[in-house]
């Protein structure tokens, strides 16, 4: 862990140029004590990095310093700048391991394509924090200590035991055999098995985790494509959820499948609405998502949620035809 650390602070100073001890503290997510420490290090390794005094002052390389790293052509770097901008590592708590790659990456460069590298990447911008309607996507947090033992048992293929909160139960703590990890619209998911019955955690829910000594029960080879594909299927025929069929405004389109468990089918229709067939866990729940819509959207199929809707718009509706009651200070005056 400290050699990555010092080869990330060995490549900030080549890349920024002179740095503060508080700045390379914040970018390393190490104390200022720390970095003093790692200078020391360097300097008794032979790096020939130095302070300079005064007012703006910090730590710096010797001019003409360049670490051995393996180079990467133009397009390479481009292509892992861009990709790394998005928001997988942050589901799956490696921002910070991204941050370090990225500094490595832009440091393999040869010389003359650096800078240029650095500025395309900066032309694409991949998932950001708001749409055009400025809204934030639902972002899912997970504890760092946790993430970091579900990411070890997937990878060595250790037994995990996770303290899990599944939705309207008491959280409970189980052992399972992770298979592995899954991303999909920043909600990051655990696939595995439990005495050998398939499960999905979704990561959000996981509250505390354990990595076992034990060797997980599961295949030396995975597709996870596929075992997510064929997950997705069962999930969808699930006889307990409910498929609805929704003209919905396009405007409206993202609201419609946040609150939606999935959508089956999507094809445009003639006034120029949209025609999804999406799946609610219940009816209740496709009541409640479709009512915040109001006017933007309209459930063609089951007729019985029509009918709830049209009666909870018929009640509203005569709640507002009443006269309002006057209050006590307008009835005395």
């Amino acid at each position: 862990m400290r050699a990555d650390r010092l080869v990330s602070l060995v490549l900030l100073l080549r890349q920024r140029g002179r740095l503060t001890a508080d700045t390379l503290a914040r970018e390393l997510e190490v104390s200022t004590r720390t970095v003093l420490r790692d200078i020391e290090a360097l300097s008794a390794a032979g790096v020939p990095v130095y302070a300079e005094r005064g007012r703006h002052g910090g730590f710096a390389l010797s001019p003409g310093f360049r670490t051995e790293l393996t180079g990467l052509n133009h397009d390479e770097a481009l292509a892992l700048l861009t990709a790394g901008s998005g928001r997988g590592a942050l589901v799956f708590g490696l921002g910070s391991a991204l941050a370090s790659a990225m500094r490595k990456v832009v440091d393999a460069l040869p010389e003359g394509h650096r800078a240029t590298a650095g500025d395309a990447a900066r032309r694409f911008l991949v998932e950001p924090e708001t749409d055009l309607l400025a809204r934030r996507p639902a972002t899912e947090e997970v504890p760092d200590a946790t993430m970091i033992e579900v990411r070890r048992a997937v990878l060595a293929g250790h037994k995990l035991r996770i303290h899990y909160a599944a939705t309207g139960r008491t959280p409970q703590w189980r052992t399972v055999d992770p298979i592995g990890l899954v991303t999909v619209r920043d909600r990051g998911y655990l696939l595995a098995t439990r005495s050998g019955v398939d499960r999905t955690y979704r990561l959000s829910r996981v509250l505390a985790a354990e990595e076992l000594p034990e060797p997980a029960q599961r295949p030396d080879q995975v597709d996870l494509d596929r075992i997510w594909r064929e997950r997705s299927a069962r999930f969808l025929s699930d006889s307990d959820h409910i498929a609805v069929l929704v003209r919905v405004d396009p405007a409206r389109r993202e609201d419609l499948l946040d609150t939606a468990l999935a959508v089956r089918a999507e094809e445009p229709d003639a006034d120029g609405r949209l025609r999804l067939e999406v799946t609610f866990q219940d009816s209740r729940h496709a009541e409640w998502a479709l009512w915040q819509l109001g006017t933007d959207a309209e459930a063609l199929t089951p007729q019985s949620l029509r009918t709830s809707l049209r009666n909870r718009a018929a009640a509203i509706a005569t709640r507002y035809a009443e006269r309002p009651q006057k209050c006590p200070e307008e009835a005395s005056s």
